[in-house]
């Protein structure tokens, strides 16, 4: 297991740690709930570098990724950054990524464990294109800031004001001595991601820290990080989507572009589009006091219709609530399935859950 690069500082705090996909990550700081209603109302800081990441140079870096995703990369400004899927020719998820278009580089900010399986995927298809894929986790580190005064913090710890940013909209901070790059976050709960040179990390969280008080910052670990993500309906590569998922069933509508001209897999996104449904989508659960496995299987009338995905207990909603897959037929809000083979019950609820 990879450990994180603030392990001991984590340790200090009083941190339980568990691991992910091979990197280790913070499991929480003894006190989920707390951390849970810090995000919600006032400010956490999560460390998130366990994200691995990637860069494309060359003179030919825009027009190559451009053909290999999703979302559209041509368009980007420098400085912008946007959400994409990487797929199959048959339409299947090869991973997902952050797309950070820079004046030298692209920088592809993936999901923990990925960062070989997307690098092995581009690199089939760099044939002759002046185009060069570099790792790049050693670089850069993300810190997470989530509530609603991160504004105020990263106001006071820069030592003026911070608007806040719109979700994939850019700013440069300096910020404990570093070069920060701070990118808006989608999702109901305000926040942003540092993007921090390695080197500087200790410094940076230790800044964030101390100044962190005066607005109720808590550390944030990765269950109150994944009670928030469940809670806003946020499918998770690794865990609510897999290489068989295709981005429609998973509504990766922000991560698509229907006008950006040929991409790999996009025949079969097309299809799909114009056929207007998929047989099955990503939808809420509501499960009681169920505390079901993912992958149990979600039944109507004894048929297997779905299966869940992701299990968290929300304080939002004071139950159990899930992600799963659910076939067309039966994604209508209040429709009740059998969980499992017991006698267990799952009601069907929009998302986001919030």
């Amino acid at each position: 297991m990879e450990p994180l690069s603030l392990h001991f500082l984590h340790e200090q705090a009083g941190a339980h740690f568990l691991e992910v996909n091979g990197r280790e990550a913070v499991a929480d700081y003894g006190e989920v709930e707390a951390e849970y209603r810090a995000a919600r109302q006032a400010v956490a800081l999560h460390d998130a570098t366990y994200r691995e990441a990637l860069r494309i140079t060359g003179e030919d870096r825009v027009s190559f990724l451009h053909g290999m995703v999703t979302q559209e990369v041509k368009g980007l400004a420098a400085g912008a950054a946007t959400y994409a899927a990487m797929i199959t020719v048959k339409g299947a998820m090869v991973a997902d990524a952050r797309i950070l278009r820079r004046e030298a580089d692209l920088l592809l900010d993936v999901e923990p464990g990925m960062g070989a399986k997307v690098q092995e995927f581009l690199g089939k298809f760099l044939i002759s294109e002046d185009a060069e894929l570099l790792e790049a986790t050693g670089e850069l580190g993300v810190l997470r800031l989530l509530g609603p005064r991160t504004a105020e913090l990263l106001g006071a710890v820069t030592g003026g004001s911070f608007a806040p940013l719109a979700p994939d909209a850019t700013r440069p901070l300096p910020l404990a001595g570093q070069e920060v790059l701070a990118v808006g976050r989608p999702g109901q709960e305000p926040g942003v991601d540092l993007l921090v040179p390695r080197a500087g990390l200790e410094a940076v969280w230790k800044a964030l820290v101390a100044a962190g008080g005066a607005f109720g910052l808590k550390p944030l670990g990765w269950r109150a990080q994944e009670m928030l993500r469940v809670e806003a309906g946020v499918p998770r590569y690794g865990q609510d989507m897999v290489d068989t998922t295709i981005p429609l069933e998973a509504s990766l509508t922000n991560a698509i572009s229907y006008n950006k001209g040929c991409y790999i897999g996009q025949e079969v996104i097309a299809r799909a589009t114009f056929r207007g449904h998929m047989n099955r989508k990503l939808a809420g659960l509501l499960l009681g006091n169920t505390e079901a496995a993912p992958g149990t299987e979600l039944k109507k009338d004894g048929k297997k219709v779905g299966w869940v995905t992701s299990v968290v207990r929300s304080p939002l909603k004071g139950q159990m609530v899930a992600l799963g897959y659910v076939h067309r037929d039966h994604l209508e809000p209040g429709t009740v399935l059998a969980v499992g083979d017991g006698s267990a019950e799952a009601t069907v609820a929009a998302l986001p859950f919030t």
